[in-house]
């Protein structure tokens, strides 16, 4: 029996999930283009510059780029280890805080999806390329070279399983979870783009708009687009040693992995252009079904009662042993190999890392209106569960079968990660009809990944803008799959993988930053809602009375509500900002937003949250009243109404009734609370300044 080396950066990486396609099918799109130059031209540049070092110098791109993964290794592995146990435990933390009842959006928000809804999409998010790849070839490599155990043997399989878990559980999707909290919190509860920029805002305010925002974007725009570019090669290996298996095709040919990369790029070409939800979701739907299907014929056909003994007892391992694996470094006991740990786990870690803003995106779009609590347990328990079984099923059988039925056969292909999957179904009944089922869900898989792929890349770019036209997901599904063919032509895989290793340490220093920015903003959100204010109208003197009437009879339209922002909202929001002015304060009136239905007085400060006191149009649909209208399948019809918003997400109310005067006190009624908020935080940070005293 052989004893293969399991994959470390000269080999296959692991492959994070993959997530369903991101769009947003009821915002129609722009006719012009919506790239922010400042992050897509810095981050083309480097992309180019690395596929240029690695397709013209590809030996010289593998050994600098091994270089750079061995010394990350060697001096980083504790921090690795250290920040992702951190994302978990902070998860943990504000979940079980006050903190968990604040919903990510304003405080009347609704969940977009029922819960089931929810679950589905977070199963979706936590399988793909990555489960297929090594659901069978991980547990199977541990198994015969474990960390500290003797290989082929009990002990070796049961740790085998527990750090296949330790891989694949709460540590994975406590990564993704914290990038999509932040995300989710600033996104909707900040009206901020869903980009990595909106998480520094309570450190760095308005200059998130700047050099340094645009900066931590380009970053993370690179880091996608080489993530998913890998993951795509990677999965034409897999499509081409599967097809191969089957079939007489000679698919060894860089022509032939190349051909797949096309069409998988094609075909994610061709939903972007469709633009239709029900077309790609029912792609989405269908990996699920397949999905199921795999896994439920495999714990079928395999050793059942086995399975789900080993089932409750990795899931006992995993989290008797959970706190002692989170942190170890193997400073007292090495591991037999010396490249285990930085080859599997820290370079899990990494990818994981590098793959948050994609994965982040996904689980923070589809989680609006939700609570924080509501968040961290659905992210971190649903898809960790059916990891767990996943890799039970595929990796505890594989050990079986090897040491059951194969008698060390399917051991000696481990080495070969690609055609591993297809070797397994080999000991299994209807073979052949089993590995086609395995290629297609690959495929598919392949599909929906580089169109939500292109759709976040597209995101990031656009800074979180809903109306980028089509052909810019078009160009950067290009950029994909370019990526992908010219570093599998000039072998440039191994090299990305050790860059990403490289690249995800100022990921994940970014991330920390995230995290504290994110307390920092939850803080802020609890002392402003322990001063609750009654609605605007519920001060109204009685004057006026017809005037009022008659606007409460009239279904307003857009138009009403424009010419009440110019000449009521607008003209108050100045008298205000006016005598601020004259009184030291700095106001700004942004009146230029008028015409998108948006009006906002901002007050700046530099310490803290800024006043912000808005008024947006937004469209209510028309009650129905008569059973044969709700019948009706045609639109209903919608009126306007002027809708307040704040800084800090509390829930806006009605104003088309308020006089120029009235405004003017509820613009005061909320800068005077604003005042009174903000001078309990400043005291809290004056008493934590260094060299603070009394006399301050």
């Amino acid at each position: 029996m052989s004893d293969p080396v399991p994959p470390r950066a000269d080999s296959a990486p692991p492959i994070p999930p993959t997530s369903p396609p991101l769009h947003s099918a009821s915002t129609p799109p722009a006719s012009r283009t919506t790239f922010v130059p400042a992050v897509v031209l810095p981050a083309l540049l480097v992309l180019g510059a690395l596929l240029v070092f690695c397709g013209v110098y590809p030996q010289r791109a593998e050994v600098f780029f091994s270089g750079a993964q061995t010394w990350v290794v060697g001096h980083f592995d504790w921090f690795y280890t250290a920040v992702v146990t951190v994302f978990l435990v902070f998860l943990v933390l504000v979940a079980s805080s006050r903190y968990g009842d604040i919903r990510l959006g304003p405080d009347d928000a609704v969940p977009d999806f029922s819960f089931i809804s929810w679950t589905a999409m977070l199963f979706a998010a936590g399988m793909g390329i990555g489960l297929m790849y090594f659901g069978v070839g991980e547990p199977l490599q541990h198994f015969l070279k474990p960390p500290t155990q003797i290989g082929g043997t009990p002990a070796a399989a049961r740790e085998a399983m527990q750090v296949t878990f330790f891989h694949w559980g709460f540590h994975a999707w406590a990564v993704y979870g914290t990038m999509g909290l932040v995300l989710a919190y600033f996104g909707f509860r900040y009206n901020l783009p869903l980009t990595m920029r909106s998480g520094l805002y309570p450190l760095l305010k308005e200059r998130i708009n700047g050099p340094m925002g645009h900066a931590v974007d380009a970053f993370a725009l690179v880091g996608t687009i080489a993530g998913i570019a890998t993951t795509l090669g990677y999965g034409a290996l897999q499509l081409s040693a599967g097809l191969a298996t089957l079939t007489s095709w000679d698919t060894s040919t860089a022509g032939f992995r190349i051909a797949i990369i096309v069409v998988v790029v094609a075909l994610a070409g061709l939903s972007a252009v469709s633009g239709l939800d029900k077309g790609v979701r029912r792609l989405s739907e269908l990996n699920l079904s397949l999905s199921f299907i795999l896994l439920g014929f495999v714990l079928i056909a395999g050793p059942t009662v086995f399975l789900f003994q080993a089932l409750s007892e990795n899931i006992g391992g995993y989290l008797s042993q959970l706190v002692n694996m989170s942190l170890r470094t193997f400073a007292y006991e090495p591991t037999r190999d010396p490249g285990w740990f930085g080859g599997w786990t820290i370079l899990y870690w990494a990818w994981w890392i590098s793959w948050s803003p994609f994965v982040g995106m996904f689980i923070a779009r589809i989680s609006r209106g939700r609570t924080i609590r509501q968040f961290v347990v659905g992210v971190l328990l649903v898809p960790t569960a059916f990891n767990l079984v996943w890799m039970t099923v595929f990796g505890n059988g594989a050990i079986w079968i090897d040491t059951h039925m194969a008698q060390g056969a399917l051991a000696q292909t481990v080495g070969n990660v690609d055609a591993l999957l297809f070797r397994f179904f080999d000991y299994l009944p209807f073979t052949r009809a089993v590995s086609w089922l395995a290629i297609v869900l690959i495929g598919v898989f392949f599909v929906t990944s580089a169109d939500s792929g292109a759709f976040v890349v597209d995101s990031i770019a656009s800074r979180g803008n809903p109306r980028s036209p089509v052909w810019q997901r078009l160009f950067w599904a290009a950029v994909l799959g370019v990526t992908a063919v010219v570093l599998l032509l000039a072998g440039g895989l191994k090299a990305l993988q050790a860059m990403t290793l490289v690249a995800a340490l100022p990921v994940a220093v970014i991330m920390l930053a995230l995290c504290y920015g994110l307390w920092r903003g939850l803080a802020a959100d609890v002392a402003h809602s322990a001063q609750d204010l009654s609605p605007a109208t519920n001060f109204w003197s009685g004057q006026h009375w017809l005037r009022r009437l008659e606007q409460i009879v009239h279904q307003s339209t857009r138009s009403d509500v424009l010419k009440y922002l110019r000449a009521t909202v607008l003209p108050a929001m100045e008298q205000v900002a006016t005598e601020l002015r004259k009184r030291g304060v700095e106001a700004v009136v942004h009146s230029e937003e008028v015409p998108d239905g948006t009006l906002r007085l901002t007050i700046p400060d530099p310490l803290m949250r800024d006043f912000v006191y808005g008024v947006k149009v937004q469209p209510r649909a028309v009650p129905v009243f008569l059973v044969r209208e709700a019948a009706q399948e045609t639109e209903r019809s919608q009126v306007y109404e002027p809708i307040t918003f704040f800084a800090d997400g509390r829930p806006g109310y009605d104003i088309q009734y308020l006089r120029p005067e009235e405004l003017i006190v509820d613009i005061l009624r909320h800068y005077e609370r604003y005042r009174s908020v903000t001078a309990d935080e400043r005291t809290q940070l004056l008493n934590r300044a260094p060299g603070h005293t009394d006399t301050l």
